[in-house]
């Protein structure tokens, strides 16, 4: 039977056994196991869930039956709510079981009004009215603007009940209010329908202009967590689930606000969800939804195994990658691949480790040896080569934008070699972290400096140590709370904080290189809030805003020292997602420098390990590596298999992930192969593309290839995407043609010697493809070289054939 007919039987079977199993359940779980009810507008969103003697649990919260005292609690649909004050007992039956959970109610019938901050912005923000397309807008919408997802209560209070001549409000008369009568459509509203007539939110504001229209406290409390339950389900196609949110607050406060948060689904192809947090689970795969309340986030993780199996089978492991993702392939039923071969392998090594072909004397060499660990030896062999420093100060030369228009030439050269020196000595990565937001003195002298010539102004710099860094885009917060995270304005002018007594300034010292810049410390300087205009003390992301970060001499060594202390996750999780995704073909968060909450890992159990090796490790990048390509899951073929294919993005790596050589691999591997050397602008013949120090040498290959400018803060400005230019400059330019007739070059040379055809035929295959050719590839390419014109011309051919194939291409 085809994978794809026997995934869609699967799924059939599962979507037909969606209702909850047969029999009874064994028990049932009510969540929360209780409730404490302690003001007049509180309620609580209870989950019913049965479990089943087998382990199954499904959710029953609506097909359970509710009963409590009603003169102390109502509960309907599963939501209760406060009569008033006393104590009762909801008893809960769903499927033949029962379950009991205790009540106390206080303060029921309190005359306390409605709060602005914690009831009304709320709902405002679940209504969107102050969304970016609607009143949240730069410049709001119809002479109305509230701030982003109202992260500043303050200013939307004057908004709605000052400006304007307080024309938008009637406290005395609250029908009356244009707050009220355009979102309920009783005038005409543009955006439509936003507060039902009569319903909760209508007649929570309702109360809120009757009760005066109270303002936000000076101090509020805010939103310290968000609290999702089940914060994990395993579903199949058709189940459904009811989540439940619950906000614990600054004060201590913990509230229910699933009526109030707002509900996203990452995936709707595997699960959606409603308004009201419900739930339906669609089709096989691993998504979350998203929740948002009062500028936190929280994710459920929502799991819909591509298949069921009876019983799963044994995969070998080799270390605790493959441990981490075995679990992970058995919770969605994948199964992987097999070992790739040898000499894929060896190819696949050498493109990850130092961006190099293996010789075709190497090749041989391995595909020899009878060495049971010859594969664990090659790794140990090639990160001790030079191209090693190569390959990886080419890739933090990206991360770290090094290029001469931002820098000058001999800034760029001074970062560049700084960099090199990092990973020739194999200074560990924390280390090289705090030297660079350390850095200071002469671009010209101190290479890590230069990090300071790129971006002008604290928030640049905050927003550059955030993304290289922890992987984190703070970028959103600079005008607004960030819509899909928990950082806001205060967040990230206290990151600021840290460089604002930073100060460039000019020299003549050099004179004739350029002009000189010197980073240097000023006694004083400050950053500003932008709305508040309070003075901000430097605090870095998530740390302890109880304690002191400042710094008599040098603010940034606070920072530098929290930033690589071994129990920051934020920095070891970024770093290892980012080489898991340089050799994996994507990381464990997609994209790999936008870590959030509201962005999980695909195997968040995988991505925890490898941060916790890496800090016993002491940040010691070859060790990560050696982790990395010694896994069973690296070594992995990347042809898909019927235990695979339904994972069509290949998100839980059960094969390896093919992709396309990068513009610098590619002008390299077409030198090695055609047995040339390019001469690149202003550098000495022999020099190597992932030598070049910046993007700005010239080489029209590597721009049509994608290689990255070095002036966006993004990983994704690299890119390996095909395109027909790509094509056309590979088939049809002089570029390759000229190469592979090149009087110097590997056909040359061959004829030069009288290699015998099926030997030039064998050092080309193994020149380009790193593997011999097989009995039906040779007999082609011989009658190719029989039938050209001559055998210099036959070979010539057999060669543009190699290197405009998809084996050359990409690495598998």
């Amino acid at each position: 039977m085809p994978a794809r007919a026997l995934v869609a039987l699967l799924l059939a079977a599962a979507t037909a056994h969606a209702g909850p199993p047969p029999g009874a359940p064994q028990r049932l779980l009510v969540h929360p196991a209780r409730v404490a009810f302690a003001g007049p507008r509180e309620q609580q969103q209870l989950v019913v869930t049965g479990v089943w003697p087998d382990g199954r649990r499904y959710d029953l919260t609506r097909a359970a039956a509710f009963a409590a005292d009603p003169k102390v609690v109502s509960v309907v649909a599963g939501v209760a709510r406060p009569v008033a004050d006393g104590a009762t007992t909801i008893a809960v039956t769903a499927a033949g079981a029962s379950a009991a959970v205790p009540v106390t109610v206080e303060k029921a019938t309190a005359d306390e009004p409605v709060n602005f901050t914690r009831e009304i912005v709320p709902i405002l923000t679940r209504a969107n009215c102050n969304g970016g397309g609607c009143h949240g807008a730069q410049h709001g919408r119809g002479g109305f603007r509230l701030s982003l997802a109202g992260f500043d209560p303050a200013f939307d209070f004057a908004q709605i009940v000052q400006s304007n001549e307080g024309r938008r409000v009637v406290p005395h008369d609250p029908e009356r209010s244009i707050l009220l009568a355009k979102p309920a459509l009783v005038m005409e509203h543009g955006g439509g329908e936003k507060l039902k007539l009569g319903g909760r939110d209508y007649a929570r504001v309702r109360q809120w202009l009757a009760d005066g229209a109270p303002g936000p406290a000076a101090k509020e409390a805010t939103v310290s967590q968000l609290e999702v339950f089940p914060a994990a389900r395993v579903l199949v196609p058709v189940e459904q689930q009811q989540l439940a949110v619950t906000a614990v607050w600054s004060d201590g406060r913990r509230e229910d606000v699933t009526a109030s948060a707002q509900f996203d689904h990452l995936n709707e192809s595997v699960a959606a969800v409603t308004p009201a947090g419900l739930v339906t689970a669609k089709g096989a795969g691993e998504t979350h939804v998203m929740v948002r309340f009062a500028g936190q986030v929280g994710v459920a993780q929502l799991t819909l195994p591509f298949a069921t199996l009876a019983a799963y089978p044994k995969v070998p492991t080799n270390n605790f990658i493959d441990e981490k993702l075995v679990a992970k392939w058995r919770e969605l039923g994948l199964t992987p691949s097999p070992l790739c071969s040898d000499d894929e392998f060896l190819r696949r090594l050498y493109l990850d480790a130092i961006g190099t072909l293996p010789t075709p004397d190497e090749v041989r060499a391995f595909l020899a040896d009878a060495d049971p660990l010859k594969r664990q030896k090659a790794i140990d062999r090639v990160l001790e080569r030079a191209e090693f420093i190569d390959w990886w100060a080419l890739k933090w030369g990206d991360l770290l934008r090094i290029n001469r228009t931002a820098l000058q030439d001999k800034g760029m050269w001074s970062f560049h070699n700084w960099v090199r020196a990092m990973m020739r000595d194999g200074t560990p990565l924390d280390v090289f972290a705090r030297e660079i937001v350390t850095a200071e003195g002469s671009t010209f002298l101190d290479g890590p400096a230069n990090f300071y010539q790129i971006g002008r102004t604290p928030e640049d710099w905050a927003e550059s140590v955030a993304q290289v860094f922890l992987g984190i885009r703070v970028g959103c917060a600079r005008c607004h709370h960030h819509p899909f995270e928990r950082w806001g304005q205060d967040d990230y002018y206290g990151l600021a904080a840290f460089f604002a007594r930073l100060g460039t300034k000019n020299s003549q010292e050099y004179g004739i290189f350029g002009r000189e810049t010197v980073i240097f410390l000023r006694p004083t300087g400050e950053s500003n809030h932008p709305r508040t205009r309070a003075v901000m003390r430097p605090t870095p992301l998530d740390a302890d805003k109880g304690r002191s970060w400042d710094d008599p001499f040098d603010r940034r060594k606070q920072l530098a020292a929290w930033l690589t202390a071994p129990d920051n996750g934020m920095f070891s999780r970024n770093l290892v997602n980012r080489f898991w995704g340089y050799t994996m073909g994507r990381g464990l968060v997609e994209p790999l420098d936008d870590i959030r909450a509201t962005n999980p890992a695909s195997n968040p159990e995988l991505l925890d390990a490898l941060a916790a090796d890496f800090v016993r490790a002491k940040f010691d990048m070859k060790h990560l590596l050696r982790t990395i390509f010694n896994s069973r899951a690296y070594q992995l073929d990347s042809t898909p298999t019927d235990g695979n294919r339904a994972d069509a993005a290949n998100v839980h790596f059960a094969r390896y992930t093919v992709r396309r050589l990068t513009a610098e691999q590619l002008a390299d591997a077409i030198d090695f192969a055609t047995g040339t050397r390019e001469k690149y602008p202003g550098l000495p013949l022999g020099t190597r593309a992932i030598q070049l120090p910046d993007s700005e040498v010239k080489s029209y290959l590597m721009d049509t290839f994608g290689r990255p400018a070095r002036q966006v803060l993004c990983e994704c400005e690299r890119t390996t995407r095909p395109n027909i230019a790509q094509a056309m400059h590979l088939l049809n330019g002089d570029f390759l043609n000229k190469k592979i007739a090149d009087k110097a070059g590997r056909v040359e040379k061959l004829m030069a010697a009288k290699t015998p055809v099926p030997k030039a035929i064998d050092e080309l295959f193994l020149a380009t493809w790193s593997r011999p050719p097989s009995a039906a590839e040779r007999t082609r390419a011989e009658g190719w070289v029989a039938a050209a014109p001559t055998p210099r011309e036959g070979l010539q051919d057999v060669l543009w054939v190699l290197v405009n194939s998809r084996e050359f291409l990409f690495s598998r």
